[in-house]
């Protein structure tokens, strides 16, 4: 039971992290600020499930991936250790993000901004990707694979209401506590990151001195 726990706390604080909603507020305040309330809700809700459907896709096909073209899962675990060390430096660094919008691109994309860049990569990016298919290749029991995906679930549901809120937040947070916050979860993403780096090299160098 403590097992399983800890895994879903490993896998809430993972994709949280990752998936940073408190970073991607000024962003998506920006790219909706020419629509009504009712518009800025419904972007919200759309970009938040576009991006659950799509880890849970990843989630779930990863194996058939790595199949395919013949990866191991801890090769991934390093590249993946390396995505997220990356990340977790522009957290740190409170770098809120590289996609912009031109003011006069908003109108024209207004219908597909929820899509992309919102859902894809700015909420799902190749962090959370990387994230979902590791952690359900190591969930080992059906309990654990519930516990995942209820925590990404879980995650979008607080992601919808962040952005939701995102003006209210912004305004009591200020930029400076937006900063603060971004560089905490900065500091947890690469501590993640190390541990996700060391799990994939350690057995790569077994199976590399075993072959010697």
């Amino acid at each position: 039971m403590n097992d399983v726990l800890s895994f879903g706390l490993l896998s809430f604080t993972s994709f949280f992290t990752l998936i940073n909603p408190l970073g991607t507020m000024p962003i998506f305040i920006t790219m909706t600020s020419d629509l009504d309330q009712q518009h800025r809700t419904n972007t919200a809700k759309k970009a938040s499930i576009v991006a659950f459907i799509t880890i849970v896709i990843f989630a779930f096909s990863g194996q058939l991936l790595f199949n395919f073209f013949g990866i191991s899962v801890n090769s991934f675990r390093v590249v993946g250790g390396v995505i997220f060390f990356l990340m977790g430096m522009d957290m740190l660094q409170a770098r809120l993000g590289k996609v912009k919008v031109k003011d006069s691109e908003i109108k024209t994309y207004v219908n597909d901004i929820s899509i992309t860049p919102l859902a894809i990569p700015m909420i799902c990016g190749p962090g959370s990707m990387t994230n979902a298919i590791v952690l359900m290749q190591d969930a080992d029991s059906f309990e654990k694979k519930a516990i995942m995906l209820f925590s990404v679930f879980i995650v979008m549901l607080l992601t919808y209401f962040i952005l939701y809120s995102s003006s209210k937040i912004i305004k009591v947070l200020g930029e400076t506590g937006v900063n603060v916050m971004m560089r905490l979860m900065g500091l947890i993403v690469m501590v993640i990151a190390v541990e996700f780096f060391f799990s994939g090299l350690k057995p790569l160098i077994i199976d590399i001195i075993r072959s010697v």
